[in-house]
């Protein structure tokens, strides 16, 4: 009987591009995807940080670039695609939180995390995705397990994350024939700089063990497997949904 064969997890000849990939789960992403054979490109908005990641990541070994943008600038995106050429992967961790109640939310905070966390990740698979046409490729956006859960102070930020899901799907219908790809990575809260604040709490440390199923809160490492996966040749019957990493925060 023959066998079948494993696709492979491997990344050699491809091209990476990891928005928000200076710090945190960004920075994970992008080393993941070098350490498999991706030729990386990391963006980020703050020179130094991305310096420091892109140095760090080279000094490894890995074939890394470093492209300073601000995603929101859609004319710079324009730009900067058009100079990389084509690509086969965008892993998008480009993002922020600005938590408050409902009834207190600003509409200056409401713009601010809605152009980065939903308008910015549109545009940006958008022009992945005109880069990737002809030869197919892997869309990944990093989401939250706030995409399919409500929770106190995050309304404008469920309301963003559920936004990311929903056109992931309707770009996965019209891309699927192109064979582009388009999935996210939906995280529980992640051991990060970003995250530093809501773990120092008392209050909302006790909430988030007692909503993770696990024994343990999400490290940056945890991510870094279905990345892989979603920029794989392992994934290539995956679109239109997402990978919950999230200690069985959903299954509620």
């Amino acid at each position: 009987m023959k066998l079948p064969k494993t696709p492979s997890f491997k990344l050699h000849g491809k091209k990476a591009f990891v928005a928000g990939g200076s710090r945190g789960i960004g920075f994970a992403c992008a080393v993941a995807l070098a350490e498999v054979g991706a030729h990386v490109f990391v963006c980020a908005r703050d020179p130094q940080a991305l310096s420091v990641a892109v140095a760090s990541m080279n000094d490894a070994g890995f074939n890394t670039e470093a492209i300073q943008l601000d995603v929101t600038n859609q004319a710079e995106v324009k730009r900067v695609f058009l100079e990389i050429g084509q690509i086969d992967i965008l892993c998008n961790s480009a993002g922020m939180a600005i938590h408050s109640s409902s009834l207190d939310t600003t509409s200056e905070d409401f713009d601010s995390v809605v152009n980065l966390n939903l308008k910015a990740a549109y545009f940006l698979a958008q022009s992945a995705a005109k880069s990737m046409k002809g030869r197919g490729g892997s869309i990944i956006q990093i989401s939250s397990q706030m995409a399919h859960v409500g929770g106190p102070d995050r309304a404008v930020y469920c309301a963003t994350k559920h936004g990311v899901e929903g056109f992931n799907k309707a770009m996965a219908i019209e891309l699927g024939p192109e064979n582009i790809r388009v999935n996210s990575i939906s995280p529980t809260f992640i051991l990060t700089p970003m995250t530093e604040k809501t773990f120092s709490d008392p209050v909302k440390r006790l909430w988030i063990n007692d909503k993770i199923k696990l024994p343990r809160v999400g490290m940056v490492e945890d991510i870094m497997g279905a990345v892989i996966y979603l920029a794989s040749d392992a994934s290539s019957l995956v679109t239109g949904t997402t990978i919950l990493v999230d200690g069985g925060w959903t299954a509620d």
